[in-house]
């Protein structure tokens, strides 16, 4: 999609959480419970607008760049209304509207209500509900099934003149926006929720959410690279971003720095954003003859805007020439500076197919990578 806008909702005075000031103004794990998601908006690729509506006298903060700050309504759905009103943008463009008191937003969240709303009107995500429920009439209880109910969280995601319509047909102050396409009868879709999306309500609340954004919230996570290149007519390869001389160097769109592409598919699949070829595609010019540590930090920026950071990696190359033994310490420590990384979290090592296969008719060279990423406290 060529553009993509997000709507923060901020204005609310938020008097049931027992702070002094707004909510979404307060400190979580040492940044405006705003603050993060209009961190996480920024940083996805596909956001290209973002507006924040902000309560009167609350003011913004920052510098954001490329964010637009308006003032919010008398109620909910008016400050919503106030920031489509905001967006000078075609009817069909994809927007997604947020509640700031939701601060644990993920970039792949984000992606999945993008990708879903190709085929449905309005998109949210949404967790079954797994306890028991009862409700009191006349002084008595009663059950009340649970199958098929839902809580619904936010983002939820819509087309701009959609929900424009939807709201402006709409009366008094809905429950969510998306209670306004449901009364169009659109065609609305639920995607699987988040439980780092719970939303600020109660004074308990600002401790369960850190918990659930803490690193001690989420465990270890690894992934696994693999990548291949041939050989053409040069001089050198390139391998961890050391020139290596050799009587050919790799074919490929970038420098074909396969021991750099294979960590850097390690790391993406570390925290399931796809591989290399999903943020620089081959058909791209700007990646023609690039430098792979652009891909390798692109990738740790990415890994770091989802909660993780990398702790250690291990690279095997595999190839009958050049010998990559004297090139090895100039290989770790290249990867190790680059990644930010102690050289003891760094292995680099080789071997050979016994002269078997492709690396073994020297026609090219593959490399494999294992990334371990463990939690950190960086910008989601």
């Amino acid at each position: 999609m060529s553009q993509v806008a997000a709507i923060i909702v901020a204005g609310g005075k938020g008097i049931r959480a027992g702070r002094a000031g707004p909510k979404q103004y307060e400190s979580l794990l040492g940044r405006k419970v705003l603050e993060w998601s209009i961190e996480a908006f920024l940083q996805h690729p596909d956001v290209d607008h973002l507006v924040v509506v902000s309560g009167t006298g609350q003011g913004k903060f920052g510098p954001f760049p490329g964010t637009s700050w308006v003032s919010g309504g008398d109620s909910r759905t008016q400050s919503v209304r106030n920031g489509l009103a905001a967006l000078d943008l075609p009817p069909e463009t994809p927007v997604l509207i947020h509640d700031a008191a939701r601060p644990g937003l993920s970039q792949s969240m984000i992606s999945a209500l993008i990708a879903a709303l190709e085929t449905a009107d309005a998109v949210a995500p949404a967790l079954p509900v797994p306890d028991a429920l009862k409700t009191e009439r006349n002084g008595k209880l009663e059950t009340v099934p649970r199958e098929g109910l839902f809580r619904v969280q936010t983002p939820q995601a819509f087309r701009l003149g959609a929900i424009r319509a939807a709201l402006d047909a709409s009366n008094g102050d809905l429950v969510d926006d998306l209670a306004a396409m449901e009364a169009t009868g659109a065609k609305v879709e639920l995607i699987p929720g988040d439980e780092r999306l719970h939303k600020i309500t109660y004074p308990e609340d600002f401790d369960l959410v850190a918990k659930l954004m803490s690193p001690a919230a989420a465990a270890p996570r690894v992934g696994k690279g693999f990548d291949v290149h041939a050989f053409e007519p040069g001089d050198h390869v390139t391998l961890c971003g050391v020139a290596i001389p050799h009587s050919a160097k790799l074919k490929g769109h970038s420098d074909a720095d396969a021991a750099w592409h294979a960590l850097t598919d390690a790391i993406l699949g570390a925290v399931a954003l796809g591989d290399i070829g999903d943020h620089f595609p081959p058909s791209d010019e700007r990646w023609k003859n690039a430098d792979s540590a652009i891909f390798l930090q692109e990738a740790i920026r990415l890994a770091g805007a989802e909660g993780y950071a990398v702790s250690s990696c291990d690279i095997t190359v595999i190839c009958e020439a050049p010998k990559v033994k004297p090139h090895r310490e100039a290989m770790r420590s290249r990867t190790a500076e680059l990644m930010g990384l102690p050289l003891s979290a760094v292995s680099v090592k080789a071997t050979t197919t016994e002269g078997l296969g492709f690396t073994g008719r020297r026609e090219g060279i593959a490399a494999e990578a294992i990334a371990v990423l463990v939690p950190s406290n960086q910008p989601r």
